[in-house]
């Protein structure tokens, strides 16, 4: 039993991310299935069914086809005929469609992939100013939160990366460590009796004692890009990367364990940036804009958007470098008090704003 691809020329299709199966039945026949459709790299809006259906010769009986997402078992059949993937509940980006076919004794695998995207135009909010606090304008802002009544900042740049907390209503730091010049700063996360904290694109986190900031341990990245923002979900740690993903890490290990990806209706939403996670919904900046995105966790659909150009410092930064570098960045949520508060890159202010729907 000869059991492969055909001839050279499939192969060439191969690499052309034509996913093909080629079953051997007699050393002289071969049987060749494909994807008739969906087409590799297909776009779809999430709520589409997506129509799967395998190219079979006529004269060929499949015993049995298998069909998975992502890994995921879709459905079993006793033959090739098409099915209907509903994808409402989906999450967006990228997504494996498998089929395991069996043709007597032999079986083998083929994939193809598609892109779901979403239609939905965010939701335009608008709010208004509750308080205004001051804010050390030598802090270039990475990581915010609010936790046991005051704030605990991560600030980034070379030589002047540290975690500290602040008093809210003077901005005065109450407590820091700073890290070793080579670093640079990113995100953190308090969490249990521990700090997390990023760099940018050393590869490393740093665990810190939340009461003493001594360092405990550090941990290293996997698959992500960099180290930009986190936060907590209640059973996973959120973190991006400066790309369109939200990696969910293991609270526990720090490890990660898969990504959602973010889209609005123009398509990928790049350069995620500080997160927080706020009734169920995760609130991220976008990096070098003035807006906030509201995400859905399930789908990683953008529903609603803020624009906090009103907020950004009127003539206070004075060179072209300060004033592109010096942006929005900063979400913290003060769950028992339910308040809001945003800031930026060396901003003078912290800002408590309330959402308006």
């Amino acid at each position: 039993m000869h059991f492969g691809l055909l001839n050279k020329s499939i192969k060439l299709i191969t690499i052309a991310f034509l996913v093909v199966l080629a079953f051997g039945c007699r050393d002289d026949e071969n049987v060749l299935i494909t994807f008739s459709t969906p087409n590799q790299g297909d776009n779809f809006n999430v709520g589409d069914e997506v129509k799967i259906k395998l190219d079979v010769p006529k004269n060929i009986k499949i015993d049995s086809v298998v069909y998975m997402l992502d890994g995921k078992l879709i459905s079993k059949h006793i033959n090739a005929d098409s099915i209907l993937l509903p994808t409402k509940n989906l999450l967006l980006g990228y997504r494996m469609i498998t089929a395991i076919v069996t043709i007597a004794d032999k079986k083998d695998t083929i994939n193809t992939n598609v892109v779901l995207k979403t239609n939905q135009v965010p939701k335009q909010l608008t709010y208004k100013i509750v308080n205004t606090f001051p804010h050390d304008t030598s802090a270039y802002t990475e990581g915010l939160s609010y936790v046991d009544g005051k704030l605990l900042e991560s600030t980034g740049e070379n030589g002047r990366s540290e975690l500290k907390y602040i008093d809210l209503k003077s901005g005065k730091t109450l407590q820091r460590t700073k890290l070793d010049p080579q670093y640079f700063g990113e995100g953190s996360l308090k969490i249990g009796d521990k700090i997390i904290m990023l760099t940018w694109k050393e590869n490393m986190g740093f665990i810190f004692d939340a009461k003493t900031f001594k360092q405990l341990g550090s941990f290293p990245y996997q698959n992500s890009r960099e180290g930009w923002g986190l936060t907590f979900d209640g059973k996973n740690i959120l973190r991006s990367d400066g790309s369109n993903r939200i990696w969910l890490m293991n609270a526990n290990t720090l490890k990660e364990e898969s990504y959602i990806e973010i889209y609005d209706n123009n398509g990928p939403v790049d350069s995620l940036n500080e997160l927080e996670f706020i009734n169920g919904k995760i609130y991220a900046n976008v990096y070098l804009s003035n807006k906030i995105v509201i995400i859905n966790p399930l789908t990683g659909a953008v529903e609603s958007q803020l624009d906090l150009t009103a907020l950004v410092p009127k003539d206070f930064f004075k060179t072209s470098d300060e004033i592109q570098n010096n942006v929005l960045n900063g979400i913290a949520w003060d769950a028992n008090g339910k308040r809001l508060f945003v800031g930026g890159k060396k901003w003078p202010k912290l800002y408590e704003i309330k959402i308006v729907h």
